[in-house]
């Protein structure tokens, strides 16, 4: 006979394994569908005709609304479904409802599952379960959307210059950005271009801009927008103006970066005093897992648990937002 651990070890790798297979089942392309596809993509690749171009534009655009099964399953069981569906646009990748929601039932099932195996009350396990199946992807969304703005605020700048060269070149404004778009790498690049194909289909700038602006809600690219938008109604020298909000870029640019390196010092004292009561108790752990253990069963002791660590949250908020400063 097995011992009871190795038997739960065993149950938690067979409904993971499950899960797995019943996703891979759900996620997995139809064939027809997919050589449909592939046809479809030749034909928009040869095409020469602007109605067969149009037309791919028009289904590039479309194919990002469109739902599986797993989709309509979550649907209606996330809250907020299209801002969710909107923070995940963020991140470039191409990650749908569905496929967030089987990540964040996975992780719930296989955390409370390895609760039990550490020997916690299913109630516990099944909190720590929902809460971090739910935080780590909401988190890790989060990460993804900052990096990816973090990106785009890197290469804006690159991307202002080259329109304002195209403009000098005697180009329209439509034609900039297109060709910001073929030059610049992602994500600037894979944004223009969404704007260039949305304003082939028949939307105005205003719309395709604003559209990118949602997705994309930086302040740089709001003073993009609204610069080009001024100078629609005014006039003038629109090479000139891009050049200037350029400029003006690059300095605030140059300025959040002597901000991190002044704040740098703070922020790393926030971090060790703040991971300095996780580590100590997990090396405590190691050593005499007894000593803890009461947390964990104890319901005085875990009220105080509790406690602290929400007075710990107060206190690494505060801290962040010392050393926190937005130009």
């Amino acid at each position: 006979m097995l011992p009871p651990m190795m038997l739960l070890l065993l149950l938690v790798c067979s409904v993971l394994v499950l899960a797995l297979l019943a996703l891979a089942f759900v996620l997995a392309p139809n064939p027809q569908k997919k050589a449909a596809t592939r046809l479809e993509k030749l034909k928009e690749r040869f095409a020469t005709s602007r109605d067969a171009a149009s037309k791919a534009q028009m289904r590039r655009i479309l194919a990002m609304q469109q739902e599986t099964r797993l989709d309509q399953m979550f649907r209606g069981l996330i809250p907020r479904p299209a801002e969710l569906r909107s923070r995940l646009a963020r991140t470039g990748k191409t990650v749908s409802l569905g496929q967030y929601g089987a990540i964040c039932g996975g992780l719930i099932v296989a955390l409370t599952l390895f609760g039990l195996g550490m020997g916690l009350p299913f109630l516990l396990s099944f909190l720590l379960g929902i809460m971090l199946g739910l935080g780590v992807p909401h988190v890790a969304v989060s990460v993804l959307i900052s990096r990816r703005i973090n990106q785009f605020t890197a290469l804006f700048p690159d991307a202002i210059d080259l329109m304002v060269r195209s403009l000098r070149s005697g180009l329209p404004i439509t034609e900039a950005l297109a060709i910001t778009g073929k030059e610049i790498p992602d994500p600037v690049g894979a944004e223009f271009r969404t704007v260039a194909d949305k304003i082939k289909i028949g939307l105005t700038m205003d719309q395709a801009l604003n559209d990118t602006a949602r997705r994309v809600p930086t302040p740089e690219f709001q003073f993009f927008v609204i610069t080009l938008a001024i100078q629609r109604e005014t006039g003038g020298n629109l090479a000139e103006t891009l050049s200037n909000l350029s400029e003006v870029l690059r300095k605030r640019q140059q300025m959040k970066l002597k901000i991190k390196a002044m704040s740098s010092e703070a922020k790393a004292s926030a971090y060790i005093v703040g991971a300095l009561p996780f580590v100590v108790a997990g090396l405590i752990w190691m050593v005499n897992d007894g000593y803890l253990r009461g947390f964990f069963t104890d319901p005085r002791l875990m009220v105080a648990g509790v406690g602290g660590f929400v007075w710990m949250s107060i206190g690494g908020f505060i801290m962040y937002q010392m050393v926190n400063f937005k130009v």
